[in-house]
């Protein structure tokens, strides 16, 4: 593995004059390995190499394309201990982590694989009836997509995470920008997707890494006029900053970015009164959970004043306070931290209640937990931004009334979550719940907000600012949606139509067939 370099289709090359190296947070030091920025000739090759990728990649068949998804993932797991190594040494992350993020990494690989191998994906209808236009549709890849590696997972949202693993299952060819705090375990992962894709005879192209320190090198590939779509998880200021380049262009693009979100909790009464050291328990292990830096984490609870509330408050703090702090991502993401968290605490009318005062290393990041009133909370918007790290706000509602107040007054979010002992308790807040819904991507019950599973029925996105489009997922099987467009064929003979689309269909996919026309046609 020759490290520090480029990867363009299957060369290996280091053009850029712009160099950097990735920091070792636990050890708040500098690691090895020297990283080249990629040049604009690099970018430009990746972007015309994909683009020709995409005429052959796209006509590939499913099954084939599966069989790539599963080498990415066999190539993957033999980079055994070197690739856990140095995800440590790049995120401060523990090795409990590593382990769990390279089986998710592999597992939605696999998982879109099955999805191929099964068919219905293409969303193939076929409408005939006697005397009208034989109508049939299809979903098609759209063109090259560039990915932009998350800083908080190196592996599951990076080089082959959810987007680049949709986005080849659907047929169109992946450029990562990736992420200059975890260069090395995008490189050695990038390494990987290559050697499948030689191994499974996949195009020149149809895959390419390139690193960067700054903001140039995705501004120029999102410019670039072969990109079709962008996918990005990341900070408000970047996912909207991408989304004005790519509105932008001669020809504009859509930029599918999960960016903030402080994922609501309403805790009700009757959870109150009857589960709240349980629910104090688990919400501060949700808080600080790897160290906060979950797009997921729960940072605004909701509650309604009472005795009950307040005694939750307690023990909520006293639970967090017993977790010992840990290590955050990069010293830059540290001093993000402080400082947002700075300017909340600068505010009135709030009450710390955490009280672990010490640090034992320079990258670890001390959790906090602070109470507002309602009123306090509606009239300061600063309490309602997303602290990146382990904070929560808890605010104390007057009454039913102020609390679908504060829902309707909440920007788009990942998640809402509801804590509930009584069902015959949500006629009393039904009106609070719906307005919830309508601002969420994910509505949980009885659980908490942190983990997301890769399954057909997850969403993680949402009403801005969560996402810039609120209809896709992100997780899940149904991310692919976001790479493809559907196409119509009418009155072709059934030989030259896509297999999936054909009468005699040798590969048994799941159609949906409609005998119903409209009475006014276009």
């Amino acid at each position: 593995m020759i490290t520090g370099k480029n990867y363009i289709g299957d060369l290996l090359s280091a053009k850029g004059k712009t160099k950097f190296k990735t920091i070792n947070p636990e050890l708040n030091s500098e690691n090895e390995t020297v990283f080249y920025e990629a040049s604009e000739d690099e970018i430009c090759q990746a972007a015309v190499l994909a683009d020709e990728a995409f005429k052959i990649y796209s006509t590939i068949p499913d099954v084939k394309k599966a069989e790539f998804l599963e080498a990415i993932a066999d190539e993957i797991e033999a980079l055994g201990d070197v690739l856990l190594t140095t995800y440590i040494q790049e995120s401060g992350l523990p090795a409990g982590r590593a382990n769990g993020e390279r089986a998710r990494t592999t597992g939605q690989l696999r998982a879109f694989a099955t999805m191929l191998k099964e068919g219905s994906w293409v969303e193939a209808i076929i409408n005939k009836t006697e005397g009208k236009p034989d109508i049939r549709r299809i979903q098609i890849p759209i063109g090259p997509v560039v990915v932009f590696g998350a800083s908080n997972f190196p592996l599951a949202f990076s080089t082959a995470g959810g987007d680049t693993a949709s986005a080849l299952a659907a047929g169109c060819p992946v450029i990562v920008k990736s992420h200059p705090l975890h260069a090395g375990t995008g490189e050695l992962v990038a390494s990987a997707i290559i050697k499948a894709a030689k191994r499974t005879e996949m195009p020149n192209g149809v895959f390419s890494n390139i690193n960067s320190s700054g903001i140039s090198v995705g501004k120029t590939l999102v410019e670039h006029p072969s990109i079709k779509a962008v996918g990005f998880t990341g900070s408000i200021k970047g996912g909207t900053a991408l989304c004005k380049i790519a509105a932008n262009r001669p020809v504009p693009i859509p930029v599918y970015a999960e960016m903030g979100s402080i994922n609501p909790v309403l805790i009700l009464p009757s959870a109150l009164k009857s589960d709240s050291e349980k629910w104090a328990t688990n919400y501060a292990a949700s808080i600080t959970a790897g160290t906060g830096q979950f797009c997921t984490n729960p940072g605004l609870i909701l509650g309604v004043k009472s005795k009950e509330l307040e005694d939750f408050i307690t023990i909520l703090a006293l639970e967090t306070d017993k977790l010992d702090p840990t290590c955050m991502l990069h010293p830059n993401i540290k001093r993000q931290y402080e400082s947002l968290k700075s300017e909340v605490l600068e505010q009135e009318g709030y009450t710390k209640k955490t009280i672990v005062e010490k640090e034992t290393k320079p990258n670890y990041a001390l959790q906090s937990i602070i109470t507002v009133d309602g009123d306090t909370f509606l009239k300061n918007r600063t309490f309602h931004k997303e602290v990146f790290g382990p904070f929560s706000v808890v605010v104390k509602c007057d009454d039913i009334q102020q609390l679908n107040e504060i829902i309707l007054d909440l920007e788009g979010q990942l998640t809402g979550t509801v804590l509930n002992s009584d069902l015959k308790e949500y006629e009393d807040f039904k009106e609070v719940i719906e307005n919830l819904k309508n601002k969420v991507g994910r509505l949980i019950f009885n659980n908490v907000p942190t983990g997301v599973e890769v399954c057909s029925g997850m969403t993680h996105g949402g009403p801005f600012p969560a996402s810039s489009d609120s209809k896709f997922t992100s997780v899940g099987l149904t991310a692919i949606k976001r790479w493809v467009r559907p196409v119509t064929y009418q009155d072709w003979p059934d030989q030259l139509l896509p297999k999936a689309l054909q009468d005699k269909n040798p590969l048994n996919i799941n159609r949906t067939v409609n005998d119903i026309v409209t009475q006014n046609p276009i």
